[in-house]
């Protein structure tokens, strides 16, 4: 599981509504039952059910190398590992290279918080219980930053050898109009990884990353696929986050 991520080297917010982050809108995902789960992918991914969802908000975008190192220079927290690189580190791409405890750093000092995986995945997948953001194609190139045939080495196909802005692949959108919840960068939920069934509430220490990234085969990009993951590790190339506000 872990080789799948280890490479080294709009509409929908409340006018009027707080922002926290400068650029990247809260989208306000709707209170309502949805499909979570599936039945016909790998074990971890089941049962399929449907769950009462309450009501949040989560960013438009996955949070860019620009926000964070806004955020770094604030609070003295370390720079995402990557901020130098002359690609991964571009201020319209996604923060890459960032631990789970550096992401959830960034949501608390913004009032926000890391999705769970029941809400990543109703934000990614829609009410009805989607395959993809975009519905149930799987022409994945024109609206996700996937990587080759064979996991887990990127492409330019889809127009970004690494990573894309933030604000690319409109035609991915979810039914809100969250971009790049498939593709682009793994990112990380606030849940420690567990199956949803029969396991102890106090069993592991890896965190669930969702959503696959540019250098991800299709098999893991889906709206339904776990990956459990070192919540300390920050050297991963394609791995970053985006940050919710939950109702109460």
């Amino acid at each position: 599981m872990t080789a799948a991520i280890a490479f080294v080297i709009s509409s929908g917010a409340l006018a009027g509504d707080p922002q926290p982050i400068d650029g990247n809108p809260l989208i306000e995902i709707p209170a309502g039952p949805f499909v979570f789960g599936r039945d016909d992918g790998p074990e971890n991914e089941r049962p399929q059910r449907v769950v009462q969802g309450r009501p949040f908000a989560i960013n438009r975008t996955e949070i860019t190398n620009r926000q964070y190192a806004r955020f770094a220079a604030e609070t003295g927290h370390r720079p995402a590992f990557y901020a130098d690189h002359p690609l991964l580190g571009l201020p319209d791409r996604p923060a890459v290279g960032v631990s789970w405890p550096d992401a959830d750093a960034f949501c608390r000092h913004h009032g926000l918080a890391l999705p769970t995986e029941q809400q990543y995945e109703r934000a990614a997948r829609g009410a009805e219980g989607n395959a993809f953001p975009w519905g149930s194609s799987d022409r994945l190139e024109e609206r996700a930053n996937i990587g080759a045939a064979l996991c887990c080495s990127g492409d330019d196909r889809d127009g970004y050898a690494m990573t894309a802005p933030a604000e690319s692949f409109a035609a991915g959108a979810s039914p809100e109009g969250v971009l790049n919840l498939v593709g682009n960068v793994w990112e990380w939920t606030r849940d420690v990884y567990r199956p949803y069934v029969g396991a102890s509430a106090t069993e592991g220490r890896h965190r669930v990353l969702r959503g696959g990234a540019w250098n991800s085969d299709a098999r893991h990009l889906t709206t339904t696929y776990r990956l459990a993951y070192d919540p300390d590790f920050r050297f991963a190339a394609n791995g970053g986050f985006r940050c919710v506000r939950s109702s109460r």
